[in-house]
């Protein structure tokens, strides 16, 4: 549904948020469209954006640096998100902000590609590069490995992008839920 959008319209803003790749960068500009990247995960991971520890001893996570570093788009907005599995892996306190600023960034209809993990243990759950094909299958390729944070369920999304106008769900191989997300 998504790659037919992207064949069929030319001239798309489309926000990559996974781990850089080359081949997504060159299949996208090659359709016509322009690319903007932000590697969330590894900058969310890597970045010092731990603060301290609250009084329970959880982490203190400086949300809004994060947001205008990371997610500074500089006024553009974007008709497809490639979100990938990114909120599998940021920190809890980063997910509902994320998903917020994602909303504020696209144009009305809009969409996003999404894979959430079914499971948050096992080899299945490796943080990986996401390339987009010709074809109807994403290739995968092993990345700089980061832990899985959480596995959503189906409600958990639900409720996650309840301001959305609507989502189709599909599962996919390795147990991976795959949404397009509709803003």
């Amino acid at each position: 549904m998504l790659r037919k959008r992207l064949k069929a319209d030319s001239g798309l803003r489309v926000l990559d948020v996974g781990y850089t790749s080359p081949a997504n960068i060159n299949f996208l500009t090659s359709l016509g469209h322009s690319i903007f990247l932000a590697d969330m995960v590894d900058d969310a991971c890597t970045g010092n954006w731990q603060t301290g520890l609250d009084e329970e001893g959880n982490p203190v996570w400086d949300v809004e640096g994060f947001l205008a570093q990371s997610l500074n788009f500089s006024g553009r907005v974007f008709d497809v998100v490639l979100l990938w599995s990114t909120l599998d892996y940021l920190p809890e306190a980063m997910v509902t902000p994320v998903v917020a600023r994602l909303f504020d960034a696209m144009n009305p209809g809009g969409q996003v590609l999404a894979f959430f993990h079914t499971r948050s243990q096992g080899d299945a759950t490796a943080y990986c590069r996401y390339l987009v094909t010709d074809g109807d299958e994403v290739e995968v390729q092993p990345v700089p490995q980061f832990p899985i944070q959480r596995a959503f369920t189906n409600r958990g999304i639900e409720h996650l992008f309840a301001a959305w106008s609507g989502f189709s769900q599909f599962l996919a191989k390795d147990s991976i839920s795959e949404l397009i997300i509709t803003r």
